[in-house]
């Protein structure tokens, strides 16, 4: 964790809060823990943001768990407060998948409710005191710590990637091998000496729909974390801009509850919208001369 954010620079702490707990190979071949930010950046593509791993792992078990709990002890006589939550949450995700899917697989909805919670969980884990984990952290001398898993880049990026599989597998499910790669080259023009051009704008239209998803995902809560750095800056500032800042912490944090919320239904419902597209068998056949 960090050290006090008096004892460093503004720019030492706003850097020391963005670095991953990092796992890796070192310059001299050894592997282990990044010490510093150039070390975790020497690292390369192998390396392994441990806090990303533990945190997305942690949360993703936490949700099965919690509502294999609530099924099993579901109670049609005496509902709990928290079963009669968990099935308005499995309704409301059944309610936009029957209105946003319209082909025929008993996989969207689980898969919706699960890339919603999910998302919704490593979210909220941006709402916890800024320097509370990193804190603790340090104790067990672990000297970087970032909880919030979609502030990594490689969080949505994966999720992305599992939902751009999906697209492919019922796209070549529903409509075939050679429907799929029909589709990809008789749009937006149906001549066939535009053939190579359509298929290429298709592929690109096509790999942006992860592309956008990741981007848009990690865009916000990156833009969040900063604005939480920033505002616990103001605490090392004197009493007043103490209070200031706390006051203007409490207010994002309230307001960021939406943009947690926000953002898993916005991942949610453009899963559902890209596969009801790759499950659509609509296919123009016919091409002009």
């Amino acid at each position: 964790m960090a050290k006090n954010s008096g004892e460093q620079t503004a720019t030492e702490y706003i850097q020391h809060h963005l670095q991953n707990l990092t796992f890796g190979r070192h310059p001299d071949g050894s592997w282990g823990m990044a010490k510093s930010s150039e070390e975790a950046q020497q690292m390369g593509f192998w390396a392994i943001h441990v806090d990303t791993m533990f945190f997305s792992i942690l949360l993703g078990v936490l949700f099965l768990w919690l509502f294999n709990r609530a099924a099993k002890k579901a109670s049609a006589d005496q509902p709990t407060g928290f079963q009669n939550f968990i099935e308005w949450v499995i309704e409301w995700i059944d309610e936009n998948v029957r209105n946003g899917f319209t082909g025929k697989s008993t996989m969207i909805a689980p898969l919706a409710l699960t890339i919603f919670m999910w998302i919704a969980l490593m979210n909220s884990l941006k709402l916890m005191p800024l320097d509370l984990m990193p804190m603790i952290a340090s104790l067990f001398g672990i000297n970087y710590l970032k909880i919030a898993a979609t502030t990594d880049i490689n969080t949505t990026l994966g999720v992305a990637t599992g939902v751009f599989l999906l697209i492919l597998f019922f796209s070549v499910k529903v409509k075939g091998a050679g429907g799929f790669a029909k589709e990809l080259s008789s749009h937006p023009f149906p001549w066939k000496a535009l053939i190579p051009f359509n298929f290429t704008l298709e592929l690109v239209t096509l790999i942006s729909k992860p592309v956008s998803l990741a981007l848009r995902l990690f865009g916000n809560m990156f833009a969040g974390e900063m604005v939480f750095i920033l505002i616990s800056l103001m605490f090392s500032g004197g009493l007043f801009f103490a209070l200031f800042g706390g006051g203007l912490h409490l207010i994002w944090a309230i307001f960021h509850i939406l943009v947690v919320l926000l953002q898993a239904y916005i991942f949610m419902a453009l899963t559902i919208v890209y596969l009801d597209g790759a499950c659509d068998e609509h296919i123009e056949h016919d091409h002009a001369p």
